[in-house]
């Protein structure tokens, strides 16, 4: 019950929340990582399987479209009598060997010794059917009287009674062999036994599908729990992240849009930098009241002077600051030709011209003479091309003469507060980088690259 206590009175801290949901978040992570590994290697398995099944299966299937490829060459060259059919068919037989190739590709997996041995049976079919057929296309040769052929059928016999045969009588028996119903029955016990080979291959791929199914389905049962842990993980430190340090930062932004004091809630480290900023903001506050106006501004222009200048660079956060420092070009040189009324004239439209291109929180101090300071407030660094575009629009309306005021130009020197240590140093790297926008020849601006 104290510690609850001391938890609302206190908070809590971030560095302890994420310590916390770091070392759980890592936890998840590895098991969730162990269990996809497993689940990968399970769905590998899966793959491989299919993969067999897909590749002996085309084997099958090649060792069928070699078999009708020879039997539609053997047919075309019983009916034309061509020899390019007769080629083909060779080609086919003796060079392509796609029946052989398939046989060899099956012979090959471990796990289709069942359907190999159905393929061969298939095989052994054709190789059998191509009997028939060579004394087919022994028929045609004698019938065409073709003396130019492969060697293999130069082995094959007619019987008396067939060489006895005209040469129509020769083709037409030829064709007869290739298109009966004895053919085609051969034809079909190919295939029927491709069919059975074909199902063996598909019973056992079932098979290894199942049980890697059963296997991938556990391994991702347990992946959809350590995700929805790792789902809760992350809201939870949405959550606390939210309710200990955005929600706390947006507010006292807010705060700080409304020159108000920041409330003290959320995370303990929120809570420090809260009661800090609480103590400098009542002092600040408490200076600025007590700030005479006369003593803190320029009486010619309106502007904060020098020891405005001095209060506010010890008020304000220097780290998110960029400050400005102005110089008017050959201002001496006015004053000599045109007086120090019209001197006076043109620093006073200077400061009409920054106050119009500067925002109302930024401060315009006039530090002395001709010399300028603008401390641009709440600004992170990367705004050059920003603060490039404030310096030549700013010149460009003091490039425009009239009302018995010259026309002029500012050169500028920038450095953000970052890369000094206090506003002195600022002010004096400031300075260093006006006196090279002069040196480039003036009217311009030049920043510090810390």
């Amino acid at each position: 019950m104290n510690y609850l206590k001391k938890i609302k009175t206190e908070g809590i801290s971030l560095r302890f929340v994420y310590k916390g949901l770091l070392v759980l978040a890592v936890i998840v992570s590895a098991f969730l990582l162990y269990a996809t590994y497993h689940s990968s290697a399970t769905y590998k398995k899966l793959s491989h399987a299919t993969d067999d099944y897909i590749e002996l299966q085309k084997a099958a299937y090649e060792l069928m479209d070699a078999s009708d490829y020879l039997t539609e060459n053997v047919q075309r060259f019983t009916v034309a009598g061509n020899m390019k059919f007769l080629n083909a068919y060779f080609t086919e037989a003796f060079e392509t060997q796609r029946r052989e190739e398939a046989i060899e590709i099956m012979a090959r997996n471990e796990n289709s010794t069942e359907a190999l041995a159905m393929l061969q049976k298939a095989m052994d079919e054709s190789i059998s059917l191509m009997d028939r057929e060579y004394y087919a296309m022994k028929l045609v040769i004698e019938a065409k009287g073709y003396e130019d052929y492969p060697e293999i059928l130069r082995s094959v016999e007619l019987s008396p009674a067939d060489k006895a045969l005209s040469s129509t009588e020769k083709m037409d028996l030829a064709q007869t062999m290739v298109l009966d119903d004895v053919y085609y029955d051969q034809k079909d016990l190919i295939r029927h036994d491709m069919r059975e080979s074909l199902e063996q291959l598909e019973n056992k791929t079932h098979s290894a599908q199942i049980k890697t199914d059963a296997e991938l389905e556990s391994e991702l049962q347990l992946v959809r729990i350590l995700i929805i842990l790792q789902t809760v993980g992350i809201m939870v430190m949405i959550w606390l992240t939210s309710k200990l340090g955005i929600n706390p930062v947006l507010r006292a932004v807010e705060n700080i849009r409304e020159d108000s004091p920041i409330p003290v809630v959320g995370a303990i480290e929120f809570r420090y930098l809260a009661r800090t900023y609480n103590k400098m903001y009542e002092v600040y506050k408490n200076s600025i009241a007590h700030l005479n106006y006369k003593a803190s501004h320029d009486e010619l222009t309106q502007a904060y002077n020098r020891s405005g200048y001095e209060l506010i660079v010890s008020t304000i956060d220097l780290q998110s600051t960029y400050l400005l420092l102005f110089d008017a070009d050959n201002f001496k040189k006015i004053n000599d030709t045109y007086g120090h009324d019209t001197g006076d004239r043109v620093l006073k439209r200077i400061i009409e011209v920054l106050r119009r291109n500067f925002r109302s929180d930024d401060y315009i101090c006039r530090i002395g003479g001709d010399e300028i300071v603008v401390l641009m407030v709440h600004m992170e660094q990367e705004q050059r091309k920003l603060l490039e575009f404030k310096v030549v629009q700013i010149n460009e309306e003091l490039a425009e003469a009239g009302n018995g005021i010259p026309p002029i130009s500012v050169s500028v020197g920038v450095v953000h507060g970052k890369n000094a240590e206090n506003a002195d140093e600022l002010l004096k790297k400031a300075d260093q980088m006006l006196y090279e926008t002069k040196k480039r020849g003036k009217k311009g601006v030049t920043f510090y690259e810390g």
